[in-house]
């Protein structure tokens, strides 16, 4: 299973929107953003598959998953 890194981010512009983003540390270059978590849950997965297929197509064997991803609770 690859693992998927996101993050929400206000950006710096004048109407201060939240954006969301999603990469794949063992899919270099392959990213994903949207205004909403549930976007960019969809958007990964198409560029996940879509990243697969080309490396398929140019013969290169996809990668084995390298990254881990693990969850800390910090009290607030």
């Amino acid at each position: 299973m690859l693992a998927v890194t996101a993050c929400a981010m206000q950006s710096s512009s004048r109407k201060q929107r939240i954006t969301s983003l999603a990469d794949v540390p063992d899919l270099p270059g392959c990213i994903a953003t949207g205004a909403s978590v549930e976007e960019v849950e969809a958007k990964i997965k198409t560029a996940i598959a879509f990243h697969l297929e080309g490396m398929r197509e140019d013969g290169i064997k996809p990668p084995i998953p390298q990254s881990r991803v693990e969850y800390v609770e910090v009290a607030a």
